[in-house]
């Protein structure tokens, strides 16, 4: 059915016995679907823009891929922003996108918010949800996970926290040490973008879930799993003009994205570098990818997902 809306309940199988459930599916036509979980430990329905396989005749795996800060809630989202569709258009893989979880770092956190209210993303994105997918999708159960920005540190913290979910992640532009001084800064200033208060998300920055959320710090649970982790220096790239993906040709746009972006991709360079650095020493391989020129923003994340997609792929046999 293409050029409509159509709705479905949701099949009484795709459920989880902690009383998370899937709500009902809009189908907006054969291969994007909107799917709509209840997460019973956050306590409301969570929308999905889903990516179906190119072929369905046979189980195929998937691959969460996360947005930034705004948590797609805003028009800074992978659908918005880059060629998904297109690109993910002869590809047998579920492509499954949260749409929430804004300013919260995908993490579970430690008590409601009263701007962010109740966060339990870890739970519900590794143990609620996968099975509720599965079931819905006809997935294999074979997973990646993917994101940028914010999501770039919270993906590689959802791998460590949920051994064997996925086989690959992609984290590009993100910052894994969010326990050092720096870290503890980027992590304030983001959640208070949103109105939230990371004492509430992690508790006091000298207490312990500072660290256990650390994806630096136990980068030795992401052992086995194939990796992707990218930045740039911060120096103006290729997108970085007027004809640049999102600006439409902007000058103040531009200006914002060179000066402000230029500045939070050096700073998360570093934060990769340092990653790098410590999974070398580890012996644990992964593909880098740094030292190319280029800004905070949706041009160069779209060719990371373009460039991390075959060892994604492989990871799920894809």
């Amino acid at each position: 059915m293409t050029g409509a809306s159509l709705t479905l309940a949701a099949p009484a199988a795709a459920a989880t016995g902690d009383g998370s459930h899937l709500d009902h599916i809009d189908k907006l036509d054969a291969r994007q679907w909107n799917v709509y979980v209840y997460s019973a430990a956050m306590r409301r329905t969570i929308e999905f823009k889903v990516i179906r396989p190119a072929n369905t005749s046979a189980a195929r795996p998937s691959l969460y891929l996360l947005n930034g800060a705004g948590g797609g809630e805003d028009s800074a989202n992978w659908h918005s922003q880059s060629d998904v569709l297109s690109f993910f258009a002869d590809k047998n893989v579920n492509v499954i996108t949260p749409i929430g979880g804004r300013f919260t770092y995908y993490t579970d956190w430690l008590r409601p918010d009263p701007v962010l209210g109740v966060n339990k993303w870890t739970t519900f994105l590794t143990r609620e949800l996968p099975p509720i997918m599965n079931a819905t999708l006809g997935a294999d159960g074979r997973n990646a996970i993917a994101g940028l920005s914010t999501s770039g540190s919270a993906v590689l913290a959802l791998a460590e926290q949920a051994p064997g979910l996925y086989q690959g992640v992609g984290a590009y532009s993100g910052c894994a040490a969010t326990s050092t001084p720096p870290g503890q800064q980027y992590v304030d200033l983001v959640v208070g973008v949103g109105g939230g208060d990371t004492a509430n998300m992690w508790g006091p920055q000298s207490g312990p879930d500072w660290a256990a959320n650390d994806a630096y710090l136990h980068a030795d649970r992401l052992r086995g799993l194939a990796l992707y982790i990218s930045s740039r220096t911060g120096l103006p790239g290729p997108h970085d003009n007027l004809g640049g993906p999102g600006l439409e040709g902007s000058p103040v746009a531009l200006a914002d994205q060179m000066a402000v972006g230029g500045a939070i991709e050096a700073a998360v360079d570093q934060c990769t570098r340092q990653l790098a650095a410590k999974l070398s020493a580890l012996h644990i391989p992964a593909t880098v990818s740094v030292d190319t020129p280029g800004t905070h923003s949706w041009g160069y994340w779209q060719d990371d997902l373009h460039r991390s997609w075959p060892l994604l792929a492989a990871s799920i046999g894809a």
